[in-house]
């Protein structure tokens, strides 16, 4: 039975992807639209959370924020974990030359700030998008999963119904497929959980200082104009800074439950 954590967790998840997802017929206002005659109103009828210092109609800002996280934080992941589990299935096996040429790969990706360089890779492109955001994001974003793939590769490569099928001549490629990939899957799951969460945070972070996506809402170019205008509109601060922080909170309750659930030990 889930924790009432786990529950809280859920439903914020739940929400975010639904509100991502149906964003255009959810949200009061296209994206882009902008009342000129009401900037920096407060909530009305017709903006029922008010307006930015542009016109934008702050809860369709919210909406659309919500789609531009959960698309840059799933596809960060996904692809991070394809490159990563892919490495990390191929190291720890083969073993050799092979192994250790990728882990020192993987180590001086490691070793650099991943959210800097990230900044350097989006400030260098100039006017970024969502999906250059996503590649920077991805520079150093899988080598932890290669480092985590690996060590559960060389534990469980080690037992027996992985030697017997090797010594039934089951070819590599099945034993990846069949043996080792269902035992990486969960200790993947949890990090990728969390990982979601990270992207949200460092596109947030990119676009709060001005290099972030320019062709979408976020929530963290909405936070930037908040912060400016924060004596005089702190509810801009208030409801874009409230919806990252419960995004991430309720990614993270689901990934602490995951992690509950998917830890051998707490089998």
């Amino acid at each position: 039975m889930m924790s009432w954590t786990a529950r809280i967790g859920a439903a914020i998840v739940a929400t975010l992807i639904v509100v991502g997802l149906f964003a255009p017929w959810i949200a009061p206002f296209e994206e882009g639209h902008r009342d000129v005659a009401n900037p920096l109103s407060l909530p009305s009828e017709d903006h029922s959370l008010g307006t930015s210092e542009d016109g934008t109609d702050v809860l369709s800002a919210l909406c659309h924020g919500a789609r531009v996280a959960l698309v840059v934080g799933f596809a960060t992941v996904a692809l991070s974990v394809f490159i990563g589990t892919l490495i990390g299935l191929v190291s720890g096996y083969a073993g050799g030359w092979l192994d250790e040429a990728l882990m020192r790969l993987t180590e001086v990706f490691l070793s650099f700030p991943g959210f800097l360089l990230a900044l350097l890779i989006v400030f260098a492109l100039g006017e970024a998008t969502m999906l250059g955001v996503i590649l920077a994001l991805n520079v150093t974003g899988w080598a932890g999963y290669a480092r985590l793939v690996r060590g559960q590769v060389l534990t469980v490569k080690k037992r027996e119904f992985v030697v017997a099928a090797k010594a039934m001549g089951a070819s590599p490629m099945r034993i990846i497929r069949v043996h080792l990939l269902p035992n990486v899957f969960g200790p993947v799951t949890v990090q990728a959980t969390f990982g979601i969460a990270g992207a949200i945070l460092a596109e947030a972070s990119l676009s709060f200082l001005g290099v972030g996506p320019q062709d979408v809402t976020s929530w963290g170019a909405l936070l930037d104009e908040g912060a400016v205008l924060f004596l005089k509109t702190p509810y801009l601060a208030l409801l874009s800074g409230g919806a990252l922080f419960l995004t991430v909170l309720g990614i993270n309750l689901l990934g602490d439950a995951l992690r509950d659930r998917l830890d051998p030990r707490s089998l």
